[in-house]
Formats: structure tokens, C-alpha cells, sequence
């Protein structure tokens, strides 16, 4: 059985990235698993640009991005194991892994970073009537089917939900030749990035239908067309206001899961708001040793958040591997979304031994105007920020100094302050 001092699960800009950091902080002995035949992740099919803006002042595509990381990984000389499936962590980090050259093995492993990413939500969990004809993709799938493979999936195109992979493959199809009818949203507000609307929708004449949603699908060997009906304040289609939109491929962008299934069978306790691990603010599990950070974690609407999160699971990866493996047994205060707050990330936070200020992440409820985001330790005022307009779809992060916490002994709350 071969040992590590830490064990990275997923070598993409989260993998990537926190060991950097771990190996910068001192430990050596890492290896990350990389079920895809290289490293990068989901950045190797964004060539669109927009990525590295607060990384590394200036724009890249997301292979630029990813490559830049992976230099930087076979520069410090961190071992890497491609074509490589990770199939189980017990809860004393015994890691079981799959590959073609060795077949099942058990790792011996100090720690262990999850850095797995997410998936889409798949059609099966829309409960969209209809047959399940060729034709229906996830934007994702899609995605790769035109910037990897060389195909594009059709000519007439309409896509249910504007995350900001729909968003981006609006755009992307337009540019392959394809005619993009609609972008269909459940919500009264867009779930992508405002710049992802004004250029890859509004730049292009797509229309964007909010409160509207996919309430049939015709066809039942061939994708015929979809039925864009409008929904009131409950989500509920109302009657008469559907439209047949005539398609030949539908693209469906609603949503992202963090990809949990090692986490669960290894026992870790999940937020069901993110679907992600409860972390305090190392990013470290209740599971001792075990770490999380990136789209594993909670969904990040920009890469270069992943990076700087997963360098902070590294160092504090690292930190627990230097006291020999002894977890922190002190109390943790718990940080408590309120009022407009969907959750916070990290949910616990350790007062006593801080490694330096502590980043509280998190998304609101809804849309929010002129309106400040309070972090307070009972009735005292940690921080904080004025916002004209909070929006879901934009992850925020407020940083409380070091020591701001020294002597907080109650639990933290997080909420919004309307005017």
C-alpha cells in the first residue's frame, strides 16, 4: 500500500491549486487523481475568455487557465495520476483508486483534499413531460460536443435556464451557424453573470424570457419542438400562454451539483442548501483530515474564487499534516445565514487558532437593492459592506480580520440590511 501525506480527489483548477499551496507550505509528499486523461477539468472546454482576470490580471481562455496551473504542477514537480478514478474514502483515509495500469489499489493517505467539481442537472430531475427524443443536451454536454469534438448537436436551438454555461453556449452555437430562438428561465431574475447576458445575448438579439419555462417537449424518435409556457409567482405555468417554439436540439442550463458521492459514502455531513460539505474555516469536514474547496464545496460563478479557496484547503491541509494529524478539538462558533443569507461558507469557524482572516462566502435568496451585508458576533458589528444590488446568481465574500474574531465566543450571524 503505497502513502502520501495528502491525497488530492480531482485535478482540475481546484485540484490544481491546492496543491500548489500544500507544497509551497512545506509538504512534499502529494499526489493528485485525475480521472480524465489530462489535467484541466471542465476548463478544457470553455475556450471562450473571461478566466484569470483577478488571478493573474488579465484575460485567458480556460485552457490557457488550466495550463498555467498545470505548468506550475509539473514545474514543482507534484506527482499526477491521469485516467485515474478514485472509487472510495473511508473515515480514516484510506483512499480506493482504479486505473488501467494497476488496477484496484488502496492509498494510505494523511489527509485528503476533495476537489471533485460538479455536474449538471440532468433533465431527469425537471420533471419535463414528453418522450426522450435525440435532440434534448445539457448545455455542458453540448459544450463539448462543439469546442472538443467537432460537432455541433443542431441548427435550430432553444435553451431552458440561463446559468452561465446556457449563456455561453447561446452565444456559441450563434457563432457555429445555428439560430437560437429563446433562453427560457423559471426565475424572474437570470442565474448567469450580467456580462454573460449583454455578450452573449444581448450582442446577438437572443431573447431572454424570464418566468417562463419548458412545459412540453414534442417528438418522440427527433426532438420536433418545445411548448415556453409563462409561470406566476409560484413557478406554476399559467394557462394560455403557451408557445410552441419549433427546435431540433434543447439545451438545458439549470443548475450545477457539487459531485458528492465520495463525500457521502465516506460519512461527511452535507449542506443541503449548497449540496456541498459542512466546512469550518479551513475548509476542513467533520470527517478529520478531510478537506473540501471548490465546485466540490459550493458552485463559484468564476475560476479564479475556486483557485484562491483551494489554496487556502492546501495550506490548511498542510497545517494539519505538520501537527500530526491531530484534529482541532477546540469549540467552534457557528455562522448563521439570516435574512436574505442562503448560506454561508465556511459554517463553523474556530476562534482560537486562526491561520490568518477568514473568508465568509455566500449567496442571497433573492434580488436586493441600496441594502448592506452585516456580519455581526452577537449585538457586536464584525463588518460591514453597502451593495446597490445583490443578485443570486453572484457569489460575494466578505473577509473578517483575524482580530475581529479574537474573544468571540457566540455564534455569528450573516444578513442583509435593506434601506
Amino acid at each position: 500500500m503505497r502513502d502520501f501525506d495528502i491525497v488530492i480527489v480531482g485535478g482540475g483548477p481546484a485540484g490544481m491549486a491546492a496543491a500548489i499551496s500544500a507544497r509551497e507550505h512545506g509538504i512534499e509528499n502529494i499526489v493528485i487523481f485525475e480521472r480524465d486523461s489530462e489535467l484541466g477539468g471542465i476548463l478544457n472546454q470553455c475556450i471562450h475568455n473571461g478566466f484569470g482576470l483577478h488571478t493573474f490580471k488579465e484575460e485567458l481562455t480556460g485552457p490557457e487557465y488550466a495550463e498555467r496551473y498545470a505548468d506550475k504542477v509539473r514545474d514543482m514537480n507534484i506527482p499526477y495520476e491521469t485516467d485515474t478514478m478514485v472509487l472510495d474514502i473511508s473515515k480514516d483515509r484510506v483512499v480506493t483508486i482504479l486505473s488501467r495500469k494497476r488496477g484496484v489499489e488502496e492509498i494510505r493517505a494523511k489527509a485528503v483534499i476533495l476537489a471533485m467539481g460538479c455536474r449538471e442537472r440532468p433533465r431527469g430531475a425537471l420533471n419535463i413531460p414528453g418522450f426522450r427524443p435525440q435532440g434534448v443536451y445539457t448545455a455542458g454536454t453540448a459544450q463539448k460536443l462543439v469546442n472538443c469534438e467537432g460537432y455541433v448537436p443542431g441548427k435550430e436551438v432553444v435553451i431552458l435556464g440561463s446559468g452561465d454555461i446556457g449563456l455561453i453556449m447561446a452565444r456559441r452555437m450563434t457563432l457555429e451557424g445555428a439560430h437560437v430562438a429563446a433562453v427560457a428561465e423559471l426565475m424572474p431574475y437570470s442565474s448567469g453573470l450580467k456580462r454573460n447576458i449583454v455578450q452573449c445575448l444581448d450582442d446577438f438579439g437572443i431573447p431572454l424570457l424570464l418566468s417562463h419555462t419548458v412545459v412540453d417537449i414534442k417528438g418522440k424518435e427527433k426532438l420536433e419542438g418545445v411548448v415556453i409556457a409563462e409561470v406566476d409567482s409560484t413557478n406554476t405555468p399559467i394557462a394560455g400562454t403557451e408557445q410552441f417554439y419549433p427546435c431540433d436540439t434543447l439545451l438545458l442550463s439549470c443548475g450545477l451539483i457539487p459531485e458528492n458521492e465520495l463525500s457521502k459514502n465516506c460519512g461527511i455531513t452535507l449542506d443541503p442548501r449548497t449540496n456541498g460539505p459542512v466546512v469550518d474555516e479551513g475548509l476542513e469536514t467533520d470527517i478529520d483530515g478531510v478537506f473540501a474547496c471548490g465546485n466540490v464545496l459550493h458552485v463559484h460563478d468564476l475560476v479564479d474564487f475556486v483557485s484562491e479557496e483551494s489554496a487556502r484547503a492546501g495550506e490548511s491541509a498542510a497545517a494539519f499534516v505538520k501537527r500530526g494529524c491531530t484534529p482541532d478539538d477546540t469549540a467552534a462558533i457557528k455562522v448563521v445565514p439570516k435574512n436574505g443569507v442562503r448560506y454561508t461558507v465556511p459554517a463553523e469557524i474556530h476562534t482560537s487558532d486562526l491561520l490568518g482572516d477568514v473568508h465568509i462566502r455566500f449567496r442571497v435568496t433573492g434580488v436586493f437593492k441600496d441594502c448592506s451585508v452585516v456580519i455581526k458576533a452577537g449585538e457586536e458589528e464584525l463588518v460591514r459592506r453597502k451593495n446597490r444590488i445583490l443578485v443570486p446568481s453572484e457569489m460575494l465574500d466578505i473577509i473578517i480580520k483575524k482580530d475581529k474574531l479574537a474573544g468571540v465566543n457566540c455564534d455569528i450571524t450573516a444578513e442583509i440590511e435593506e434601506v
